[in-house]
């Protein structure tokens, strides 16, 4: 698939041409407030600037985009196959539109109030309740590509807690000094916002393959899955710019809110996290970078039993709940809406 099939496509059929830039305004959402996550640690431990953060995470998420979707697509292809919207082609784009408008609602609305949500987990919930309103119903929903998001959930959250309090427990003792893990804290926000490019790169790939598929009247698999090189630094590239734009109210809720870090357990947080993320994306499981990162502090904060972290966490928690049946539901309806009006 090239560049110039797809911009000429999206010329000649207006809808998917809307696809297209709803999701690149996803991305770009996506960049713009669940990036910031990567580099709450360091910005709240002062070992960084936020503008710093922001840019040593811009490059980052270019660099794990490109380089882990050319290593391995497994990541695109579980969202890519999530759904069957059937052979009506305009029907299909307009819920997939619907999709995407649910989720750049969503996560405006998670970035207004300052609380960390999961652009991944309104990615699935918004197409999963997009396609449970065509025709067919619950029968759209694939489940073996469901089986692997619920599986990524469940390692994103308890692996991440228990590697970032197990880190924390391991470093306690360590004679090294503050300067260490001030260096430390700036490969591990590398590292994170690497992975993040590397997890969310692909699933807005796969996604954007999904719309040009849908356009060409064909279902949602195809029999040989890949991403050609120009969607990978396209997604790099508008997440970038995304994560540019900042995400400060993201970074205080994440950094500050959990309790204060100090440079020793801020490295901890960022090395349990990326250890929890790592596993997941070699194994081609979609996790939210959202959940291990904060489950890593919250598992920093456990090993030092930390109760000021816990009204925040509990807000979090909520947050968290609340994405699948609130983007499920967002989509369900909208994507009615839009195929009424078409």
């Amino acid at each position: 698939m090239r560049f110039t099939d797809v911009l000429s496509q999206a010329l000649a059929h207006p809808v998917l041409g809307l696809t297209v830039l709803l999701v690149l305004a996803v991305i770009l959402v996506n960049g713009w407030t669940d990036a910031p996550n990567a580099i709450a640690t360091v910005v709240t431990t002062g070992v960084l600037s936020f503008r710093r953060a922001v840019a040593l995470a811009a490059v980052c998420n270019l660099l794990g985009v490109c380089c882990m979707t050319a290593l391995g697509a497994t990541v695109a292809e579980t969202l890519y196959s999530i759904a069957d919207f059937g052979g009506d082609s305009r029907g299909a784009l307009s819920a997939l539109c619907a999709a995407l408008c649910a989720i750049v609602v969503w996560a405006v609305l998670a970035w207004r109030f300052g609380v960390p949500t999961s652009e991944s987990h309104a990615l699935v919930a918004g197409v999963t309740g997009a396609a449970l309103s065509m025709p067919g119903g619950l029968s759209n929903v694939r489940p073996e590509a469901w089986a692997r998001v619920l599986l990524g959930l469940v390692l994103s959250v308890g692996l991440g807690h228990w590697a970032g309090g197990a880190c924390a427990r391991w470093l306690e003792d360590s004679r090294r000094g503050s300067a260490f893990f001030r260096r430390g804290q700036v490969a591990g926000a590398a590292a994170m916002a690497f992975l993040h490019g590397a997890q969310d790169g692909q699933k807005f790939a796969g996604v954007f393959l999904l719309g040009c598929t849908l356009a060409a009247g064909g279902g949602s698999a195809g029999e040989r899955f890949s991403v050609p090189g120009w969607l990978m630094l396209l997604c790099a590239a508008v997440m970038a710019l995304g994560t540019l734009i900042g995400g400060r109210r993201i970074v205080d809720t994440v950094g500050r809110g959990l309790g204060g870090l100090s440079p020793r357990e801020g490295f901890a947080a960022d090395l349990g996290g990326a250890a929890c993320l790592t596993l997941c994306t070699l194994l081609g499981l979609p996790v939210s970078t959202t959940h291990a990162k904060t489950a890593a502090i919250l598992g920093v904060g456990a090993a030092f039993d930390r109760r000021d972290s816990r009204p925040v966490a509990r807000d979090i928690l909520l947050t968290w709940l609340l994405t699948f049946p609130g983007c499920g539901l967002m989509g369900f309806f909208l994507s009615r809406l839009f195929r009424l009006a078409g």
